[in-house]
């Protein structure tokens, strides 16, 4: 089954496409060589094997994009054992100074004076979702306040490229950002390895095993992937899960009766519309997934919403269920390649939920949701709603 991935009646509503493929098969090829993976444990094979990973090749011609091609080669999403490992190591030393737990209190504390400042109708996604989310990794990062407003429009031009397909003005506007994003980020470093600050920038600067340390492209490539991975998926994910929420009322009066259903509906909304739809895995080798072999070379791609909908794993697939336990969603990946971000997202995610239910009562859409434009970063245009 060919599935049309630019098609505007699939990016609107993906899901009864998706569900066709996984019928027809787990896994399976396309024309032009990709295969697909649609199947809950096909999606978590491909991740989780070893001979299917992520091989970066710079994009032609190599200094047009420049640099753009140095960020991605030297960040670990991009790389396998033993770069992968190196470098995952030495931005989770950073990480395990507690950064992410000390925001708790923060992030509900910033949830809270934002829907403060809106009036009763807002857009959740410019008005709350975003500044909640830039505010947050920003925090993390070190980034001050005054320079924190450039950061979502760097992002968003950024990660436009990785979708199925690209403009010449896309990746015009995406080169510009990177230029920009990674000489803020390469001031912003050289500034904290003079004065360290109790910040991630700082212990990235600092952070070393034995000899070993990031170089400054490393670095810099390390928070930019850390902000564009841990602030797209929030905002999605958040616009995604309420808009989902709100078209199921029974489910939204079941949290707001029982808060301590929060964690699990997060959960359920992270499953039921994923922010991230699909990441791509080459095979270094001939591999065999769910009884079909892929061939050395072909690149599968992982679909997280479709395997997130899988009836062998989920029961009522596609029915929205707040309570749902467990939840076995994929959409922060698995295997090496894990989100190495999934916990700040959990807190943000929580925090901005919570502070919807104590704060807007009464929510509801005020109109339709903006369709998304996008299918691989998947989320609403604009999202409008009204609290009484």
């Amino acid at each position: 089954m060919e599935v049309d991935f630019e098609d505007p009646a699939f990016v609107g509503d993906p899901y009864p496409v998706l569900a066709r493929l996984r019928e027809a098969a787990p896994i399976g090829p396309q024309r032009g060589g990709r295969w697909l993976a649609a199947g809950h444990a096909a999606v978590d094979a491909v991740l989780r094997d070893r001979r299917l990973g992520r091989f970066w090749v710079d994009l032609e011609p190599a200094g047009v994009f420049e640099p753009f091609n140095t960020l991605h080669r030297n960040q670990m999403m991009e790389n396998e054992p033993p770069v992968h490992t190196r470098l995952r190591s030495l931005v989770a030393k950073a990480f395990a100074r507690g950064h992410v737990e000390r925001l708790g209190p923060a992030v509900a504390g910033e949830a809270e004076r934002l829907l403060g400042a809106v009036g009763r109708e807002f857009d959740l996604l410019a008005d709350f979702a975003e500044p909640l989310a830039v505010s947050v990794i920003a925090a993390l990062l070190g980034v001050p306040a005054a320079d924190r407003h450039r950061l979502r429009p760097w992002s968003a031009a950024m990660v436009r490229m990785y979708e199925v397909s690209r403009t010449p003005q896309v990746e015009a506007d995406a080169l510009e950002a990177c230029r920009e994003f990674a000489g803020y980020l390469e001031h912003l470093a050289g500034v904290r390895a003079a004065e360290p600050e109790d910040d991630l920038v700082s212990h990235l600067v600092a952070i070393r095993d034995g000899s070993d340390r990031l170089t400054g492209e490393e670095l810099v490539a390390s928070a930019i992937l850390l902000l564009n991975a841990g602030h797209e998926a929030s905002v999605n994910g958040l616009g995604n899960g309420v808009v989902a929420l709100l078209g199921n009322p029974g489910e939204l009066a079941r949290v707001r009766a029982d808060r301590a259903l929060v964690p699990r509906a997060v959960e359920e909304m992270l499953r039921y519309d994923s922010p991230s739809q699909l990441f791509v895995r080459t095979a270094a080798a001939d591999v065999e997934i769910c009884g079909v072999t892929v061939p050395a070379g072909a690149e599968v791609a992982a679909l997280l919403g479709a395997a997130n909908r899988d009836p062998a794993v989920f029961a009522e697939p596609d029915r929205f269920d707040a309570g749902r336990d467990p939840n076995p969603h994929m959409t922060f990946g698995a295997g090496l390649h894990f989100c190495l971000g999934a916990p700040l997202a959990r807190i943000e995610l929580r925090a901005a939920l919570a502070a919807l239910l104590d704060h807007a009562p009464g929510l509801c859409l005020a109109v339709p949701p903006e369709p998304p434009r996008t299918f691989v970063l998947r989320g609403y245009a604009a999202v409008h709603v009204s609290r009484s």
